[in-house]
């Protein structure tokens, strides 16, 4: 392994670790704290080594990306006094092995392309308004309501339209959405996730690094380095075409594609929501102008 890759990888795990270190309570860890000031936020480096068992020059050269190979019972040490839920150790894993192994190059982008059978199943999903997005959050194919539920997304060009691109940088996101700083923080999250177990990837890194550009709330969250998983969930959508709605979404992984997720959006039938799904899909063509079948990006 050449010094520059390995010192490029372990410093994203010592990025990991310090962010976690610092969002940590010594409260929250088990420790007792005296009535001084703390000018350290979360726990210090010689307290978190202490509570994992292992020593603080070790510990330190972890957070400074010069040690690359920690065993999993260091790991496994670390995530327990860090109070990390299963998501957050298993990332913690995935970066030390990715420090640990040689890259002799960036990889390349992922392909954009649909396959003809995922069109067709976006087709059938309708009403229901259903996407497919790259691992990075491009939207890659779309019903007409998957489109349109994104309300002004149809303004930008088909190879611009990301959902965290949508969330951050698009006037109608945060009017769209009553939770909007939720959904913020969820997305990051989720880039988090990818990110941190592939940093060099092209489409990663021009995503990401336009984002800290251009939004300060993107930003600030991505700097506290937090990951999670995707979770089926109910989203409120207050949509300038139909109304406000509520819909269950899922997103799940297509095999056989380079990272590719389908997202899906549903409502009981017979209840307002699913009206409103209705209205949706038969006007997303006027909402949607010129983005006729077979609804993909190129």
């Amino acid at each position: 392994m050449t010094s520059t890759s390995a010192h490029s990888e372990g410093a994203e795990l010592g990025r990991y670790l310090r962010a976690r270190r610092t969002q940590t309570s010594p409260e929250h860890a088990g420790l007792t704290v005296g009535t001084g000031i703390r000018r350290t936020p979360g726990l210090r480096r010689e307290e978190l080594a202490t509570l994992a068992g292992i020593s603080i020059d070790y510990y330190v050269r972890l957070e400074r990306g010069k040690e690359n190979r920690p065993s999993p019972a260091v790991l496994d040490s670390l995530a327990r006094a860090l109070h990390m839920d299963d998501q957050e150790h298993q990332h913690l894993r995935e970066l030390a092995a990715r420090a640990a192994r040689y890259v002799s190059e960036p990889p390349p982008a992922p392909s954009r392309t649909v396959g003809p059978h995922l069109k067709l199943l976006l087709e059938s999903l309708r009403p229901n308004p259903a996407y497919v997005i790259s691992r990075s959050m491009d939207m890659l194919a779309w019903n007409p309501g998957g489109l349109a539920l994104y309300a002004g997304l149809e303004d930008w060009p088909a190879k611009h339209r990301n959902l965290a691109r949508y969330l951050f940088l698009h006037p109608a996101a945060p009017n769209l959405f009553p939770d909007w700083d939720r959904q913020i923080t969820a997305c990051v999250a989720r880039l988090r996730a990818v990110a941190g177990t592939a940093p060099d990837a092209p489409d990663l890194t021009n995503l990401v690094g336009e984002l800290l550009l251009k939004s300060p709330d993107f930003a600030r969250l991505w700097e506290r380095y937090e990951v999670t998983g995707r979770k089926p969930a109910q989203k409120t959508f207050q949509h300038p075409g139909v109304g406000t709605l509520t819909l269950t979404s899922q997103s799940m992984q297509l095999e056989g594609t380079p990272g590719q997720r389908i997202g899906v959006y549903t409502a009981e039938p017979g209840t307002p929501d699913h009206d409103a799904l209705l209205l949706l899909d038969m006007t997303a063509p006027a909402l949607a102008p010129h983005r006729d079948a077979p609804h993909t990006s190129t």
